[in-house]
């Protein structure tokens, strides 16, 4: 039997690393998500990248991004999120820990 041995937080995440592109790979269009009543992705993001906005809108923060496509497979509003893969060197990095 394996034993499983718990890791914090903060030595997990010492595992990653961000190159962060000048272009954003994921694109919010605020207009669309101020129609929307659950905004699934702020509370499904894995890194709590999308925060709501007064003005009923999503504002999201690329720069720490996992890049999972959590946000893009559970939106339910066509056009609200523009998701591609970063540019070739940028993004996310996991290394053995």
């Amino acid at each position: 039997m394996d034993d499983y041995t718990e890791v914090s937080f903060e030595d997990r995440m010492s595992t990653v690393d961000f190159q962060v592109s000048p272009r954003a790979h994921i694109v919010v269009d605020s207009a669309v998500c101020r129609s929307c009543t659950t905004q699934e992705c702020v509370t499904a993001c894995p890194a709590d990248l999308f925060v709501p906005t007064a003005d009923g809108g999503i504002l999201f923060n690329y720069e720490q991004c996992f890049e999972c496509g959590t946000c893009y497979l559970l939106c339910g509003k066509q056009g609200a999120i523009s998701w591609t893969y970063p540019d070739g060197g940028d993004g996310v990095t996991f290394r053995q820990g």
